[in-house]
């Protein structure tokens, strides 16, 4: 499902906030965390796979993420402004914009037509207010509606406060995680927003399903829930994750070249096997460890 994917590797939410009620039945904290050592032996900096969304109150910090947290240099996050609401709508509406696009219900099957009514229906959105916004815009605005559950209490926002003061890296930004949509050829643009329709809603018992999958840092788990819905689809697959973490890789062996060492937090999934971040630094000859 393309909310998953956004909870698990995706730092997009544009104004989602608030929180629902601390849950009771989370397991203790071991979220997947990994020990990087360059090929000459030094110590290189940690790998954190974090998730974007989780319920108000959860305890997710052990005494590993803690050591990690007060003995790294930087902090490197795909993007550090989420909070700055001003600057993801202006970004948004204006990377989102374009004249002369078909109406939405075109954009969709045929049988989608009548769930795509429903949805708009559920955000008080008439088709007419999508008539300027680009394919992938709308799906991303509708898989909110889709979505039951909160995204304000993200592990992102609460390590670029713990880390307040120290240097923080972004990967790519707010500008650079919207061209990655706004560069899908249309095809796959609606490709995702036949996901985001066709999905079922995912509601409060959905998040927190995710919340212990990610705190028992069950990654065969989370690669699994990676592998559905919309990734399942090659050319998504390609642009939402495998592409970004070759990218990402190059300039972490930079980062690494220059002594510093970070802990690099970005969504789980960006963890999981196939092609993850621990994976392609192993593969360059580094030594990654899963912290127990």
């Amino acid at each position: 499902m393309i909310r998953r994917v956004f909870a698990l590797a995706l730092a997009v939410a544009l104004g989602a906030c608030g929180g629902e009620g601390a849950r009771g039945d989370l397991p203790p904290p071991s979220p997947a965390l990994w020990e990087v050592t360059r090929p000459d032996g030094r110590a290189a900096g940690w790998l954190f796979g974090t998730i974007h969304a989780l319920p108000a109150g959860t305890a997710w910090r052990t005494p590993a993420i803690d050591r990690a947290i007060v003995s790294t240099d930087m902090l490197v996050v795909e993007v550090a402004d989420l909070d700055d609401r001003g600057k993801l709508a202006a970004t948004f509406t204006r990377m989102a914009h374009s004249d002369g696009l078909p109406p939405l219900s075109g954009r969709v099957p045929g049988g989608m037509r009548e769930r795509l009514a429903a949805l708009l229906a559920k955000g008080n959105y008439r088709e007419a207010d999508f008539r300027a916004i680009e394919t992938w815009g709308a799906a991303i605005m509708l898989s909110r509606l889709a979505d039951e559950s909160s995204g304000g209490n993200g592990v992102d926002r609460a390590l670029v406060t713990a880390l307040e003061g120290r240097p923080i890296v972004e990967l790519e930004g707010i500008e650079g995680q919207f061209a990655i949509f706004d560069g899908l050829p249309e095809s796959d643009q609606r490709d995702l927003l036949g996901a985001v329709v066709g999905e079922d809603t995912m509601d409060t018992d959905d998040s927190a399903r995710l919340a212990r999958l990610w705190l028992a840092g069950d990654m065969e788990a989370i690669a699994r829930e990676a592998d559905e819905g919309m990734l399942a689809d090659p050319g998504l697959r390609e642009a939402l994750l495998t592409r970004r973490n070759r990218a990402w890789v190059e300039r972490l062996a930079a980062i690494y070249a220059s002594g510093k060492r970070p802990l690099v937090a970005v969504g789980a999934a960006h963890m999981a096997p196939p092609s993850g971040l621990p994976e392609l630094l192993a593969a360059r000859g580094y030594t990654v460890t899963r912290v127990r």
